[in-house]
């Protein structure tokens, strides 16, 4: 089973009863549960309650509670907590062990025609003039630290291609913005539902770290603790997250241990089709007895 085909059966949640799901864990030998992981697998329950055919979601906004066990299943329960005409509001609870883990709302709106603006995409270099996963592998991991390489060598969905590579070898960046290519590995089903729960997994990825940039300091450095405390994804335009998507990326702030990044993904031709924001813990490990 290649890795995309996992994501696709993580996605693929079992209905126990009514507004209650199960969702499986990847075989991959984790500490804890990835929380792209299981924003993506609540997207999927709230959409099993609602008629995506008339509406789709536009907005999600979660809470990372504790750290999931990746050893058992999640069970999600759903709240249907409105039915209007234009906009659908469901809440979702993750729970492992009798106890919650996430809690998440999402909002659908059926579409409509109206004003229609956006920011400009920024000017970077294509994904064609980056390198390739092969070409990391050759030429760059060599000489990045450890806990780097192991995150680049992992088979995972999604491909990367980052622009400012030099980042992960200590480089500081210029003005403190990221900018990295995403997509999924494989041809997806045409289905829209699943190219938005993709980007909602695919969205809590590299985001945390962001806001690291602007001290020359990343998630994988083993002096750094870091988790994601909560989550909020807003659907703009169409898109197919198994074609290319620059996910840029910034930090206004970081203060009191806890990070605050944001992201604009856009699509190759420049439409800006979501939006991400997020807070994170992040803090230097404390000496044990400190």
């Amino acid at each position: 089973m290649s890795a995309v085909e996992e994501l696709l059966r993580l996605l693929d949640l079992e209905t126990l009863e009514h507004n209650l799901f199960r969702g499986g864990q990847p075989k991959a030998s984790l500490q804890r549960v990835f929380g792209g992981q299981v924003i993506a697998q609540s997207l999927v329950a709230a959409s099993r309650t609602v008629d995506t055919k008339d509406r789709h979601p536009h907005s999600l906004h979660a809470y990372f509670l504790i750290g999931g066990d990746p050893n058992i299943p999640i069970v999600y329960e759903v709240d249907r907590i409105r039915d209007g005409k234009s906009f659908t509001t469901r809440t979702v609870k993750a729970i492992q062990h009798g106890q919650a883990i996430f809690s998440m709302s999402v909002s659908f709106h059926v579409e409509e025609q109206a004003f229609d603006h956006q920011i400009a995409m920024p000017d970077v270099p294509r994904p064609e003039a980056l390198a390739t996963d092969s070409e990391i592998r050759e030429n760059v991991l060599p000489n990045i630290p450890e806990s780097v390489r192991r995150f680049f060598l992992r088979e995972r969905p999604i491909e990367f291609r980052p622009v400012e590579i030099g980042r992960y070898t200590g480089e500081r960046v210029a003005g403190g913005r990221f900018h990295i290519w995403i997509r999924c590995r494989e041809r997806l089903p045409d289905d829209p539902a699943i190219h938005q729960c993709v980007l909602a997994y695919a969205s809590d990825m590299a985001l945390l770290d962001a806001s690291l940039i602007p001290h020359g300091r990343s998630v994988f450095d083993k002096r750094i603790m870091a988790a994601s405390l909560d989550h909020a994804l807003w659907f703009h335009r169409s898109f197919r997250a198994d074609e290319w998507l620059l996910y840029a990326q910034d930090s206004p702030n970081n203060y009191g241990a806890r990070g605050f990044s944001r992201g604009l993904l856009f699509a190759a031709d420049g439409r800006l089709v979501a939006s991400v924001a997020q807070e994170g813990m992040t803090r230097e490990r404390r000496e044990p007895g400190a």
